[in-house]
């Protein structure tokens, strides 16, 4: 067997494994009441999570972390406070690689979660889009794909015209046209742990090169805006990077809100294509 086959088998039993996690994490009634909680209202801390229900409180931290490592949930700090958000990746990954293969009662019930993951993940109170994924590489390749234009113009289709440095400006660059504001900043660039900035401004050139109507820029404009930030954990030199995306600072009912929950899914995976195998996904976004 040669080298590519060789990978394409750990691949293959990576996902099958993967799944096999997120599966055994589904088949307990308790763990699916966890995940209701947070369906109901996503962002919830422990303490928050233990009010109603009828289990100890080591019970339901012992589930959180089950769901944690299967990567259904994942967690974020806020102060003293982990609060705990819905994931929608492994259910994705599950969906492009396994669904065809499971009957039609298995596939009703992984679409309605995926649903489920993806949009009514916008029900906690900051309104935050909390995204998490695994990737075959090294903090300094994720940090990388994040910052350097060669590769996000690969996967993103964008370039940041910025040094990275906290305070200073981030040029957009897509699509032909640049867009530049004086609120248009890094937040924290702490290379390979954590990067975050302000989200770009909505202008009539951006949303032409988009195709986005009049109406729906005039709402987007009409919004404050929103900030996203990455926090980049090697997992002990075992290869794998876990990358979690934060964003968040929108407004109940947010346009822009709506739009990126669909947008992060596919720029993720087009982050841990382009780094897991040197190629991208057929089209960058």
């Amino acid at each position: 067997m040669d080298e590519v086959a060789k990978a394409d088998e750990v691949g293959k039993a990576d996902e099958g494994s993967t799944a096999d996690e997120v599966f055994r994490a589904l088949a307990d009634g308790s763990r699916r009441r966890l995940l209701d909680r947070l369906n109901a209202r996503n962002g919830q801390s422990l303490r928050e999570l233990c009010a109603g229900l009828d289990m100890a409180r080591q019970s339901v931290s012992k589930h959180l972390a089950l769901l944690e490592a299967a990567n259904l949930v994942s967690t974020v700090r806020r102060g003293r406070e982990k609060l705990h958000y819905l994931n929608a990746e492994p259910i994705n990954a599950i969906a492009d690689r396994w669904i065809s293969r499971y009957d039609r009662e298995r596939v009703r019930a992984l679409a309605d979660l995926k649903l489920a993951l993806e949009e009514d993940a916008a029900m906690d109170d900051g309104n935050a889009f909390v995204y998490t994924t695994y990737i075959g590489s090294t903090p300094e390749k994720v940090w990388q794909g994040l910052t350097d234009p060669a590769f996000t113009r690969r996967y993103w289709g964008v370039e940041f015209g910025t040094d990275w440095a906290v305070g200073s400006p981030v040029v957009w660059k897509e699509r032909g046209a640049e867009t530049a504001d004086p609120e248009q900043v890094v937040l924290e660039a702490d290379p390979y742990r954590r990067l975050s900035y302000t989200w770009h401004t909505f202008t009539p050139e951006w949303a032409r090169r988009n195709g986005i109507d009049d109406g729906t820029l005039a709402r987007l404009s009409a919004e404050r805006r929103s900030r996203v930030a990455f926090e980049i954990e090697d997992l002990g030199g075992s290869g794998t990077v876990k990358l979690t995306v934060v964003h968040d600072g929108f407004e109940p009912g947010s346009t822009a809100r709506g739009m990126i929950q669909h947008g992060w899914p596919a720029l993720v995976s087009g982050l841990k294509t382009l780094l897991e195998t040197g190629e991208t996904l057929p089209e960058a976004h």
